[in-house]
């Protein structure tokens, strides 16, 4: 009876292991789906999708997009060092700015940290808007087309701040105890201690920074005048929004207007858009789930 048991209780966690099994992979299936149809038009012939519009299997492989960005578009490879640019001081400075706050927040001998935390956290109910975070960026900051109005806003985010300070709880104190004696000062216990045992929730921190900067356009919009100082998404998304040749003539693009890829040059854009910041997550994943499950932990 127990062994008839035991193999019911084996079929029964089989079957649910299947089933959650098959909904997850129709799941991936499904957010994978776009991605794979933005490839595989990018690669369609012009007249194919006029005539037959977007599909996974082309009937005929087309590399104009391509050839058309890469050769001519002087453009796009600005916009590429621009979002790299911003991508890497943006992340580095949130990074460097959010584990401190984190740092100082946790510490109990800080005696205002709650008072701060409210202000933090307040950030995350209610917001300034748009006008006056216009009026301060180039009014008073004078940052009216420059890179660092890209970069200012998106720098440090509650949600990260808090993240970091709960990663700081499962540090044990007497970590801190032991370098305060041997003389450390704060910086140095910040530095020494904590960024080298912070590695998981940096990664994490880091790669959701990386992922925002990568994919800025809206402060780009509203405060570059240049063009030259375009970031990746915005210029994409001007792309996008052309879609006659004169549009693109005056971006600096030489085309031959009998054709043009017009459809098909707005998937090639995107994917050469996304595709590196899809090759950061690999390097990142062993790191990521450890960070958001400790930094997750409520204390």
């Amino acid at each position: 009876m127990v062994q008839i048991h035991n193999q019911k209780e084996d079929f029964g966690s089989i079957f649910i292991k299947a089933i959650s099994y098959f909904c997850i992979a129709c799941f991936a299936l499904a957010c994978l789906f776009p991605f794979v149809l933005m490839i595989s038009s990018s690669f369609m012939n012009e007249q194919e999708i006029i005539r037959e519009g977007y599909k996974l299997i082309p009937s005929e492989f087309s590399l104009k997009a391509y050839e058309m960005l890469i050769n001519n578009s002087t453009a796009l490879y600005k916009a590429y060092g621009v979002t790299i640019f911003i991508t890497v001081v943006g992340t580095a400075l949130g990074l460097f700015m959010m584990s401190m706050a984190g740092f100082v927040l946790n510490r109990k001998d800080f005696k205002y940290r709650n008072f701060f935390a409210f202000l933090i956290y307040f950030t995350t109910l209610f917001a300034g808007g748009l006008i006056p975070s216009y009026i301060l960026m180039v009014k008073y900051l004078h940052l009216k087309d420059s890179l660092f109005a890209m970069i200012l806003p998106g720098v440090v985010g509650a949600w990260s701040i808090f993240l970091m300070r709960n990663f700081m709880k499962a540090i044990p104190d007497s970590l801190y105890e032991s370098a305060t004696i041997d003389g450390a000062g704060d910086f140095m216990i910040y530095w020494r201690i904590f960024i080298p045992l912070a590695i998981p929730s940096l990664a994490t921190v880091g790669l959701f920074s990386a992922l925002g900067f990568w994919n800025e356009w809206y402060n780009g919009m509203l405060y570059i005048q240049t063009p030259d100082k375009y970031p990746l998404q915005y210029f994409l998304q001007r792309m996008i929004n052309q879609t006659n040749v004169q549009a693109l003539i005056n971006q600096g693009v030489v085309i031959d207007a009998g054709e043009l890829p017009t459809q098909s040059i707005k998937m090639a854009t995107a994917v050469l858009a996304t595709g590196p910041i899809i090759l950061l997550y690999p390097f990142l994943q062993r790191y990521f789930i450890t960070g958001l499950t400790i930094g997750a932990v409520k204390g």
